[in-house]
């Protein structure tokens, strides 16, 4: 019997073999935040060691438990290196994820290190395989372009999209 003579829905999306790699349920939760180093400025300009030293002191790091924590200054001023390293260790006790930089920069790095982590491309070898593309999260390009680097030396097709509308990136020519 056929499926139209069954009335059987078919999904002929899961049937394909495409498998999707879906971004939102890699991204972490943890929440992030940003350590800016401006207040602690004199004139929102120099930094003073013995001020900047009591500053860190004083501050509640314990705000920052099991947070994704970017450091970084707002206004253009020049910050000795040992500045960060400062808050480094007053943040290592609590904070998951310490960085230097941007917030923006700071997710980038994030995803590297989840991608690092969570994609084994040996396991798509030969696969069709769909980065999707729609996320309620914050994934910058650059997440896809590493995944896309990584999976293709193993895959047979990159896609990018929603299994049912793909845009194709990649197809693995046929050896004869």
């Amino acid at each position: 019997m056929s499926q139209k003579e069954t009335g059987e829905i078919v999904n002929r999306v899961q049937r394909s073999g495409v498998v999707t790699i879906d971004f939102e349920e890699w991204y972490p939760q943890n929440e992030r935040n940003l350590v800016d180093l401006k207040p602690w400025l004199w004139q929102e300009m120099v930094l003073k060691e013995k001020d900047f030293r009591e500053a860190v002191e004083q501050h509640n790091w314990e705000q920052y438990q099991d947070q994704y924590v970017a450091i970084n200054c707002s206004v253009d001023a020049i910050i000795p290196t040992w500045a960060y390293m400062l808050i480094a260790d007053a943040l290592e006790p609590f904070a998951a994820f310490i960085f230097v930089g941007t917030p923006n920069e700071m997710e980038k790095a994030v995803f590297r290190k989840v991608i690092d982590k969570k994609l084994i491309p040996e396991e798509y070898e030969d696969k069709r395989i769909v980065i999707k593309g729609c996320s309620k999260y914050p994934i910058s390009p650059d997440a896809y372009a590493l995944v896309t680097a990584k999976l293709k030396p193993f895959a047979k097709t990159i896609m990018f999209g929603e299994p049912c509308s793909t845009v194709p990136i990649y197809r693995k020519r046929k050896s004869y």
